[in-house]
């Protein structure tokens, strides 16, 4: 009985020492190492002890393993991990010469070796060896322990492993080398402290041509191979590893550092794209933008297939191209419009051929510019995304709510938008929020991507969608993108109206050429000329490019358009194209019947109708507010009543007319408006909105800088009128201080306190509104 015990717990001591105590472990880190789909080296970083050791190879090239096997174990195939004949033929040799001459050592007790590497090297220690040897045979195959061996063998200076050697040394990976570099790297981990590339080279090449020559003589190559091999040269100085995707290895090596990836990167494509980056940073440099990132999306698949995260350091002093952009929060300038379009569009809030207001804005003492400082009074909301107008954009996102934009965002997957929405206000649309380049592309792909499978989507479940992808297992795109609320047939629409942005003067033309194709695309520039943005979608590729500086210093010129836009095109036109253009969701879209001038469902007085197709949503849109039924006298130059007019002799017809503060504008830029006739003398309606403040645009509290000589300054007022030849009288707290025709602008200079303007008109209309001035 005491037998079995001690049989069991023999057992089960030599299966745990098995399973838990493996025969060697190596604990020293490893360069991060960059491989792009083909397996091409896009870069690494050095360990964290200065030694260039790439983690352990997936597979030994056929011809190292020959090259070593036959130099420093020709049976390794064949002994259980200890080779008793070598033993005794070193035992032999070292006694013969009175020292050390021979080791004996087979692969696998120099790999046991490097992993005990403080150990003294004595004949204990041989011992120690040799039956960790035979246990690591019993423990791992003979591909696996080799496969250790040559990933941790020395190769002479601070090389660690054959991938790294074979780089370092000969530029190429090791599967590529030929018979010649693979005999020299195979020799080396013999005596990798006494013969490497940088010394003794003559007995390097000594020893790899001894190795070539018994290959020849056992067959393992031929008289021609062997001939040419003698005639190549040994390497020089170590090459640099290459540097095209410098700021991708450091993204990689700060997620998951110590690690070997291959990424969905198209090294070709990366190496093409970074030139044409770096020729456009030596361009703008003379104008002190020392920045650039790009990034190249498969629209499909998501797969990253280009990452520039920053210009090369070419030039003197720190201009931060170590920075990787690409994951650096930056104002976002106006790249978020077209997601505001999108959500609104889904919504059923506007449709795209419908006015919005371009006119003077004050919201909260917010008063945004367009970045031409002019007014349309009005434009469609499919222009004013088309034309970037920060106006439009601003009115919509009121409309709209700041906050319920806010959730559309982070449910997006911005990362960087982390504060309330209430820190951000209206000027989320305008550039105050931060976002990277990662995000806003991996989100307008999502967008494509969305629109591309809708037509599996109908017969299938429903698609998730991810951010980007640089491993092509995935592992590294786990979070998902929520656009539940943006509608396929929105998103069409959206792009459909992103392509037709006015390209850059340099693309001017492009439809003419065979190989150019439909792009929807968006530029951005933040307040201060601080970052240039510039992002296309194809139904192929997603392209985003961002130019400036990493320390944020603006530059004069630094817009998207001019700076960024450029180069996106130049990546776009080496990038083939597949697809034509993304096709209409027709079941998730509706013919309605529009309003010709306003863009806006018609309503019982509109004239003018056209029929446009749409998302299904735009059927709970409002009808058009802006044609109204008139009554005119008989000539039809003038409006009239029933009050102050025969009934029997009143004209009725429908009318187009904007609220005055957008005609104002809107008949500047389109001549065939017409506004109503004024009414007959003596015969006029109150209740109509005649008179409008264009600026400011109803401020309660007027903030106003002193002049330089520190006296306050002046207050000015803006109206328009529905009759361009009114007469407008101003009060202002019932004091009359003048009147105004055709262009009715005051200006006055009052003290801090509260006022109250009041504005007639000849025929008794009135406007008033009270206000607060307040000094700087």
């Amino acid at each position: 009985m005491s037998s079995v015990i001690i049989i069991v717990l023999l057992f089960l001591l030599f299966w745990g020492i098995y399973h838990f105590l493996p025969p060697y472990r190596f604990t020293k880190p490893v360069s991060t190492v960059v491989f792009d789909r083909n397996g091409e080296l896009l870069g690494a970083r050095i360990a964290t002890d200065g030694q260039w050791r790439f983690p352990v190879s997936i597979a030994v090239p056929e011809k190292f393993k020959i090259c070593l096997i036959e130099f420093e174990d020709q049976y390794y195939y064949r002994h259980p991990g200890i080779n008793p004949l070598s033993i005794v033929r070193a035992t032999y040799q070292n006694l013969r010469a009175g020292k050390v001459v021979s080791g004996g050592s087979t692969i696998t007790m120099q790999l046991i070796r490097l992993s005990r590497e403080a150990r003294k090297r004595d004949i204990f220690q041989k011992m120690i060896e040799a039956v960790l040897a035979v246990y690591s045979e019993i423990h791992f195959s003979k591909d696996e322990n080799l496969r250790q061996y040559v990933s941790a063998a020395p190769f002479g200076g601070n090389v660690v492993g054959l991938e790294a050697a074979a780089w370092r040394y000969f530029g190429r990976s090791a599967n590529n080398l030929s018979w010649a570099e693979s005999a020299c790297l195979a020799v080396l981990p013999n005596a990798p402290s006494l013969i490497h590339p940088g010394r003794n080279r003559a007995a390097l090449k000594a020893k790899r041509d001894y190795l070539l020559d018994r290959l020849y003589k056992k067959g393992k190559i031929d008289k021609e191979t062997f001939e040419l091999s003698l005639l190549e040269n040994l390497p020089e100085k170590p090459f640099p590893l290459p540097e095209t995707a410098t700021h991708l290895v450091g993204h990689l090596a700060f997620t998951l550092p110590e690690n070997q990836f291959f990424t969905t990167i198209h090294s070709s494509l990366q190496n093409q794209i970074f030139e044409i980056v770096e020729r456009h940073h030596k361009i703008l440099e003379s104008n002190k933008i020392h920045n650039i990132a790009a990034l190249v999306l498969d629209t499909r698949s998501g797969e990253v297939l280009s990452y520039i995260g920053n210009t090369k350091k070419s030039f003197p002093g720190d201009h931060g191209n170590h920075v990787d952009i690409i994951q650096r929060p930056r104002s976002s300038g106006s790249l978020l419009k077209p997601i505001l379009y999108a959500v609104m569009l889904s919504e059923g809030e506007i449709m795209p051929e419908m006015l919005v207001p371009d006119i003077p804005t004050t919201i909260s003492n917010f008063s945004p510019k367009n970045f031409n400082n002019t007014y349309d009074g009005a434009v469609t909301a499919r222009e004013a995304l088309i034309r970037s107008l920060n106006i439009p954009a601003v009115r919509m996102l009121k409309d709209f709510g700041v906050e319920r934009f806010y959730q559309v965002l982070k449910n997006a997957g911005f990362s960087s938008i982390n504060r309330g929405s209430e820190n951000y206000g209206l000027s989320l649309i305008l550039g105050g929020a931060e976002i990277t380049l990662w995000d806003v592309c991996g989100i307008y792909r999502a967008m494509a991507f969305k629109l591309l499978e809708y037509d599996n989507q109908l017969s299938k479940q429903k698609i998730t969608l991810l951010k980007p992808m640089l491993l092509p297992d995935g592992d590294d795109s786990c979070e998902i993108i929520d656009l539940h609320a943006l509608d396929e047939a929105a998103i069409y629409l959206t792009l459909d109206a992103m392509r037709e942005v006015h390209r850059p003067e340099a693309e001017i033309g492009w439809e003419w050429f065979s190989n150019s194709g439909a792009i929807a695309w968006k530029t951005g520039t933040s307040f201060g000329f601080r970052d240039a943005w510039s992002v296309g979608i194809t139904p192929d590729h997603v392209v985003g490019v961002w130019v400036g500086n990493a320390d944020g210093e603006g530059r004069p010129g630094l817009t998207g358009i001019n700076t960024a836009a450029p180069l996106m095109f130049e990546i776009f036109n080496i990038l083939p194209a597949k697809t034509a253009w993304f096709a209409k969701p027709w079941d998730k879209m509706e013919s309605i019947a529009v309003c010709r001038q306003s863009g806006m469902r018609v309503s019982q007085y509109c004239t003018d109708i056209d029929s446009i197709w749409v998302n299904s949503a735009a059927l709970n849109s409002a009808p058009c507010p802006y044609h109204k039924q008139i009554h005119l006298d008989q000539s039809e130059q003038y409006k009239v009543n029933a009050e102050c007019y025969p009934f029997e002799k009143i004209v009725t017809k429908s009318w187009f007319e904007l609220p005055p503060a957008m005609a104002f504008y809107y008949k500047a830029r389109n001549p065939f408006y017409r506004q109503p006739p004024p009414w007959l003398p003596g015969c006029y309606y109150t209740d109509e909105e005649t008179m409008q403040i264009v600026w400011p645009d109803k401020p309660t509290r007027i903030f106003i800088p002193r002049e330089i000589d520190s006296t306050v300054g002046e207050v000015v007022f803006e109206v328009a009128h529905s009759r361009p030849d009114a007469i407008v009288f101003w009060y202002l707290n019932d004091e009359f201080i003048g009147q105004t025709n055709y262009f009715h602008k005051k200006s006055f200079r009052r003290p801090t306190g509260k006022y109250k303007l009041l504005l007639m008109d000849e025929s008794g209309n009135i406007l008033s509104h009270n206000f607060e001035i307040v000094n700087k």
